[in-house]
């Protein structure tokens, strides 16, 4: 994998490689058509971009950047500075750390668990996961999910929208009875007026479109249509935008001629929704993603971090062994077909024997031949569990007798 981020690349360098669900979808496309990729997802969020690719066999090894960078359209000279890559156990680390919102920004964030989920649903719309990205992606959701259940990470606010909020009152000296513009009425718009709202302002939502019975506003927040929002802006004091938009939703001009525009502003999208020279006016606040102010870590005891260092150790386990058991399908399969040919044309098999001793001959030798081949890697423990194993799975089925083993195998 390849990625940039907040700790390496500026807001202005990360909004070029932001994209939309459908734009993302698409690039997933074009790359899921190159010869040299096995599979592909793409994460996108405010904090970071990050490719995962699975190699083609026969494939040189890729470069994920710049291959996003081609895909997309843009030069990957702007970012090779900025980009960091990750390979094999690395790789998969680092995207359950991701996961469980260890690398965030806002440390220990909410929001991060169920963009991983969508990277990956979205991936596997558009053709481009494969088993293996697959696997990593559902074990780094469980991974985040185990966290989340049994560690506190941080008493402090866990989401871009409760910083904001928390920022902008810090600044105010208090929301109470403030009048609020939210724009957007996504994941991240809703918790914002909600949040808002429970802070004592008089809330109202931008929408695009209402659609009854699927169009969900926060209870206690007025509605108004996107189109009016310049309308809307007059005599609010916050104005908070999170949308998904490839363009400006709040652009410099329009803004100015507001005749009392608001003065705490934040913008928590990537790209930006608010054109950054607003903030260079007089009275104006303006935040973003990246002027938060929240420290990575704040918040987390060394043994907060030493349990979620474990839960993911073994969550990692689980990759490994999955990965093991994978990557020894194709010499199991060599195995059983030369454990087939070697005991069927075993003399004895023709001695006329009746099929409970054509059975038991045929699996005695099986057996001792697998045996004879793996002798340094023979744990009895481990020989026993698999007995018990096999033995659990034959419950109402007719089992043989044991006898005693032969050792004749030729």
């Amino acid at each position: 994998m390849s990625g940039l981020d907040y700790s390496l690349a500026p807001i202005a360098l990360r909004e070029q490689l932001s994209f939309t669900r459908a734009q993302a979808g698409e690039l997933l496309r074009i790359l899921a058509g190159r010869p040299e990729i096995g599979g592909c997802v793409l994460l996108s969020t405010c904090n970071r971009t990050e490719l995962y690719l699975t190699e083609a066999e026969g494939a040189e090894e890729l470069q994920p950047g710049a291959l996003l960078c081609e895909a997309a359209g843009v030069a990957y000279t702007l970012f090779d500075q900025a980009f960091v890559t990750r390979r094999g156990e690395a790789a998969a680390r680092h995207l359950m750390e991701v996961a469980c919102g260890l690398k965030s920004q806002i440390w220990g964030e909410d929001q991060i668990l169920s963009q991983v989920k969508a990277a990956a649903a979205l991936a596997r719309e558009a053709g481009g996961t494969d088993s293996l990205l697959e696997t990593l992606f559902r074990t780094a959701v469980s991974a985040g999910k185990e966290v989340r259940s049994r560690v506190r990470l941080t008493s402090l606010p866990v989401s871009a929208a409760h910083r904001a909020v928390e920022a902008l009152g810090e600044r105010a000296g208090g929301l109470a009875g403030r009048r609020a513009l939210v724009i957007g009425n996504g994941e991240m718009g809703r918790l914002a007026a909600v949040l808002l709202r429970d802070a004592g302002c008089a809330v109202a939502v931008t929408l695009r479109s209402y659609r009854h019975g699927e169009t969900v506003v926060p209870a206690g927040c007025a509605v108004v249509p996107y189109e009016d929002r310049y309308a809307a802006m007059e005599g609010a004091e916050v104005l908070l935008s999170a949308t998904t938009s490839p363009h400006y939703t709040v652009g410099e001009a329009e803004f100015r001629a507001v005749a009392s525009p608001p003065r705490l502003l934040a913008d928590l999208a990537i790209p930006r929704d608010i054109q950054p020279g607003i903030g260079d006016l007089p009275g104006v606040f303006l935040l973003n993603v990246d002027t938060l102010g929240v420290a990575p870590g704040q918040g987390a005891g060394p043994e907060a971090l030493e349990r979620a260092a474990g839960i993911l150790e073994a969550h990692m386990d689980r990759l490994r062994r999955w990965y093991g058991y994978r990557d020894s399908l194709p010499a199991l399969e060599d195995v059983k077909a030369s454990v087939v040919e070697r005991v069927l044309t075993a003399p004895a098999l023709a001695d006329g024997l009746d099929p409970e001793e054509l059975v038991e001959l045929a699996v005695g030798r099986t057996v001792e031949l697998l045996a004879g081949g793996l002798p340094e890697a023979l744990d009895t423990a481990a020989l026993r569990a698999c007995a018990r194993k096999i033995r659990g799975n034959t419950t109402g089925r007719r089992v043989l007798p044991q006898r005693e083993a032969s050792h004749d195998v030729s």
